[in-house]
C-alpha cells in the first residue's frame, strides 16, 4: 500500500470518527502503575489476553516490585507464578534478562526511546509501541496485535499479515496523531463487536 487512494483516506476519517463516538473511554486493557509494570505486562500478554495478565500481575509485582527484584530471584520462581500466561520458559526468560538490563545499562528505569527498549530481550516493536505510548505519552509507531491486525485488514487499511507491514500501512493511512487511540478502540471493538471467525 505505497499510494494511499483518496477514497481509503476519506473511510478511514469516517471509520475514526465512528471509533471515537463508540469507544471514547478506550484504554489500554493491562492494569500497571509504573512503566516497569507495563514493560512486565505486556510481555506476559504474548499468546495470552491481557484478562488473564491482570489476574497474575497483581501478586506478581508485589513479591517483585522492581527490576532488581526480578533479577535477584531464581527462573524457576518467576515461572511459577507466571506460568497460567502460557509459554511461561521464554517469557520468565525475557522478564529477567529486561529487568538485568535496565537494572545494569538503564539505571534501573525503562527506557523511553523505540531503539533502547528494542535491545531489552523479549521486547519487538508492538511491546516497544505499547510502553512508549501509555507509560510515556510518545506515539512512534501503531501497536498491532492480532485484533488490530485482524480488524485493520477486515476494514481494508492493509492486505498484509505481517504485524510490521500492517504497522506500516496504518502509519501512511492514519493522521499519528489517533494512532494511540485507534490501537485501543479497535481492540475493544474486536472484543465486544468484530470477533473472530
Amino acid at each position: 500500500m505505497s499510494q494511499m487512494p483518496e477514497d481509503l483516506r476519506h473511510r478511514a476519517d469516517v471509520i475514526l470518527e465512528r471509533l471515537n463516538s463508540a469507544y471514547p473511554d478506550a484504554r489500554c486493557s493491562l492494569d500497571f502503575s509504573s512503566p516497569f509494570q507495563l514493560l512486565i505486562a505486556t510481555i506476559l500478554s504474548a499468546q495470552s489476553t491481557d484478562a488473564r495478565v491482570n489476574l497474575v500481575t497483581p501478586e506478581l509485582f508485589a513479591r517483585f516490585p522492581n527490576p532488581e527484584a526480578f533479577v535477584a530471584t531464581s527462573i524457576d520462581e518467576i515461572e511459577a507464578m507466571i506460568r497460567s500466561t502460557g509459554f511461561y520458559h521464554n517469557k520468565a526468560k525475557s522478564v529477567q534478562g529486561a529487568s538485568r538490563m535496565i537494572v545494569e545499562e538503564f539505571g534501573g528505569q525503562v527506557p523511553s526511546t523505540m531503539p533502547e527498549l528494542l535491545r531489552l530481550p523479549g521486547v519487538a516493536r508492538k511491546t516497544a509501541n505499547v510502553v512508549l505510548g501509555n507509560a510515556f505519552g510518545i506515539v512512534e509507531g501503531v501497536v498491532v496485535d492480532t485484533h488490530v491486525g485482524r480488524i485493520s485488514r477486515r476494514l481494508g487499511f492493509s492486505t498484509n499479515e505481517d504485524p510490521v507491514k500492517v504497522e506500516a500501512d496504518l502509519m501512511a493511512l492514519l493522521p499519528q496523531a489517533s494512532w494511540l487511540d485507534y490501537v485501543h478502540q479497535v481492540i475493544w471493538h474486536g472484543r465486544a463487536v468484530c470477533m473472530a471467525k
